[in-house]
């Protein structure tokens, strides 16, 4: 046994034996011969024809659909899966897949039921679940021995098939045999059996034999060509042969024989021994291609790591055969078999397959629709097919999902949305791209384009988006925790790896840190700029940064021990950043020996706000610095501290109340300190309560000895904050 590990693996079919001929077989099958007459004696003539139409424009539409995406891509094995999975990624190809895969695997039951159907109309004495169970052991040994060799029997049944079709158009005439078309058709039914849609689910199944051939992409030729073109003439053929069984049987019988008489056909054709063995044949048929199918759709998704031990159903023979999956497949069968021999044979099965497969080709054309919405220059398909297509046939399975059983349609959307929960918890490896990043692009765009015409709103709509220059991965490193301290779960980072022309290796592995951010909740980018001055990189990526949309809010620079020229620049830097418009300032000092130390208790600093003290929308230069504050402090589930020093005992209670005012209009913790000193600046600073991050404002003018001097008496990690001017902690 071995792995499959390329979409080549095992290619040999052509447009006729690998896609025409297991679509046909399974379309003119066990619904053909045993339940079209029922369709007819519920629903009349019109209402088959409606019922026949309206199944065939969902199916010509996914057909279409399909056809036109096997065109712009390689599709791999697994047919539908791949197509989904190129698309959406492999979380929804899987969500899908996955129901479609049972779907097709419960199918094999519902032509197993209808070959015993046709058994026991030859041999009403026997046992049927004998021959239920006899029947499906041929077809799984056939399957099994390999996929060729059932290619092989599936054209001797062709033929019989058409055989059986030719001796049904000669039952249309008066014979010794047959008295031919003598009956008026009933044009409307009057349902006795179930209502419109009941009669319309277990119709269905009829025409999702398209699934045969487009399952089987992994063993074709060219299924970039062999899919479109089988696809739709095996629909095309099968739906005018359809209409005119439908005709034939509202001439060849009565009402009361088309719902009594399953076998109706066989006892109004020329020759009822060719119908017989086209409906052995058909079934017959129609299982064999469920069931070859089926494990090389579970073989696709073993291989890309959907099922759990998907290793194993991924392995095949060196002649290409999925022999584990077929084995899981072949018991799935089985228990399906058993539950509906329990629970009424046929009739009981279809609705169910029904549902699985019209969320699968709501899927395939929502792809798409959603592909050509886009409009993305990768999407160019040599088979091109109007929007409107995929529109009609991804709200027609919907539509009918919905009519046939609310509730059901419910519970098998959550068992695929079930399904892409846990599949996206797996982090599942993509081997190819898709197109959800384009997806997300287009209604971002959307959503620009939208705020754009809207007065702006910055109060409001603040996170903490940071655009965080940095000479090399170590200093980045360093002050990750602070970052993500600030910016999780919904800011961002913008990275700017600034380094000297010719040496990139400082900054070679920011993307590792940018992904860790990603998976802490926090967006982030990594742009790098080669440029000996480090002060000339940072000025131009706030300029052109500032202008963009999503543009960030706060320039994050750790601080260092600037000297000469050097620290000139820097203040130099911090003014211009000062004067940009919606860029506000941080500027960390992270302690030598203890850094963040227990990252616990965060104090905020802030200037007196006499005479008056007001408060209003805006704080003078402290609306960033308690946001920062409330931004760390809650995640690190820590305790924030507002002090504030004042000049005099006689505004200490003033200042008091407006603290206390301050931390219920922001919405700050109640666990959230109020300390207040009276005396100067410089003598209350020491006696604030022993914090692990101290945060002060800075000043417009920045002032790099005001800050050195805070460094040294607090002793601990601080940050100087200056406001943008679009923050508001009362907003």
């Amino acid at each position: 046994m071995r792995t499959i590990t390329t979409a080549q693996n095992g290619r040999s079919f052509g447009t006729f034996i690998g896609v025409f001929v297991p679509t046909t077989l399974t379309i003119l099958g066990a619904i053909m011969y045993l339940r079209l007459g029922w369709v007819v004696g519920n629903a009349g003539l019109v209402g088959a024809i409606l019922i026949i139409l309206m199944a065939h424009v969902i199916t010509v539409s996914t057909g279409l659909a399909v056809s036109s995406m096997a065109t712009n891509i390689r599709v791999g094995a697994g047919g539908a899966f791949s197509i989904i999975s190129q698309s959406l990624g492999l979380e929804v190809g899987g969500a899908i897949s996955v129901p479609l895969y049972l779907a097709q695997a419960i199918s094999c039951t519902l032509y197993i039921f209808a070959f015993a159907e046709g058994w026991l109309r030859i041999f009403p004495h026997h046992w049927e679940t004998a021959v239920v169970l006899l029947a499906f052991g041929v077809v799984f040994i056939i399957a099994f021995i390999s996929a060729r060799f059932a290619a092989r029997i599936q054209l001797i049944i062709l033929v019989i098939v058409a055989f059986s079709l030719f001796s049904i158009f000669l039952g249309s005439f008066p014979t010794d045999q047959s008295a031919g078309m003598i009956y008026q058709p009933t044009l409307v039914g009057n349902f006795p059996d179930g209502d419109f849609w009941y009669i319309f689910s277990v119709f269905f199944p009829a025409v999702t034999g398209i699934m045969a051939g487009i399952s089987l992409s992994g063993v074709l030729k060219d299924p970039r060509r062999s899919i479109p073109l089988g696809t739709m003439s095996a629909i095309a053929v099968t739906m005018v042969i359809y209409l005119f069984l439908a005709y034939w049987l509202s001439r060849v019988a009565s009402p009361e024989e088309l719902l009594t008489n399953s076998t109706v056909m066989v006892d109004k054709a020329y020759w009822s021994w060719a119908v017989l063995a086209g409906l052995l044949g058909a079934t017959f048929s129609s299982a064999l291609g469920s069931l070859l199918a089926a494990p090389r759709v579970m073989q696709a998704l073993g291989s890309h790591g959907v099922l759990p031990y998907g290793h194993i159903f991924a392995t095949e023979t060196s002649g290409g055969e999925p022999r584990y999956a077929m084995l899981a497949t072949g018991v799935i069968v089985v228990i399906a078999t058993i539950f509906a021999l329990l629970a009424g044979g046929l009739n009981a099965v279809a609705p169910l397959i029904t549902m699985f497969f019209l969320i699968t080709y709501f899927m395939l054309n929502a792809v798409v629709l959603i592909e050509q919405t886009l409009s993305m220059v990768s999407f160019r398909p040599t088979f091109k097919v109007s929007r409107i297509v995929p529109f009609v046939g991804a709200v027609g399975c919907l539509f009918v999902m919905f009519l046939i059983n609310p509730i059901f349609s419910l519970m098998a959307m959550g068992v695929s949305l079930f399904v892409y929960v846990f599949l996206l918890r797996r982090q599942l490896n993509t081997p190819w791209e898709d197109v959800r990043s384009g997806l997300f692009i287009s209604v971002a765009r959307w959503a620009v384009e939208q705020v754009s015409k809207m007065p702006p709103s910055p109060e409001r709509t603040w996170s903490p988006n940071v655009l965080a220059p940095v000479v090399s991965t170590k200093s980045l490193r360093g002050n990750y925790r602070f970052l993500s301290a600030l910016t999780s779960p919904k800011g961002s980072v913008h990275i700017i790896g600034v380094y000297a022309v010719g040496k990139q290796e400082p900054v070679a592995n920011l993307n590792l840190l940018a992904r860790s951010f990603l998976d802490d909740g926090v967006t982030a980018w990594v742009s790098l700029v080669e440029e000996d001055d480090y002060v000339n990189a940072v000025d131009t990526a706030m300029e052109v940064l500032t202008g963009n949309f999503f543009r960030p809010n706060m320039l994050f620079m750790p601080y260092e021990s600037w000297l000469g020229a050097e620290r000139e620049r820097i203040a130099w830097l911090l003014k211009r950043a000062s004067d940009m418009p919606h860029l506000g300032i941080l500027l960390l000092c992270q302690h030598p020996v203890v850094g963040l130390g227990q990252e616990q208790v965060i104090n905020v600093w802030m200037r007196e706000q006499g005479p008056d003290w007001a408060l209003g929308l805006r704080l003078a230069n402290l609306d960033l610095a308690v946001l920062v504050g409330y931004q760390v402090a809650r995640n690190w589930n820590g305790r924030l501290n507002l002090c504030m020093v004042v000049p005099t005992e006689e505004t200490s209670e003033k200042a008091d109340d407006f603290l206390e005012e301050l931390k219920s209009f922001a919405r700050l913790p109640a666990g959230t300190g109020i300390k207040v000193f009276v005396g100067s600046f410089w003598e209350a600073l020491p006696q604030g309560p022993a914090a692990d991050l101290t945060i002060l404002g800075l000043q417009a003018q920045p002032d790099l000895d005001f800050v050195e001097k805070a460094v040294k008496i607090i002793d601990a990690s601080c940050i100087f904050v200056r406001d943008s001017g679009d923050e508001s902690a009362l907003a």
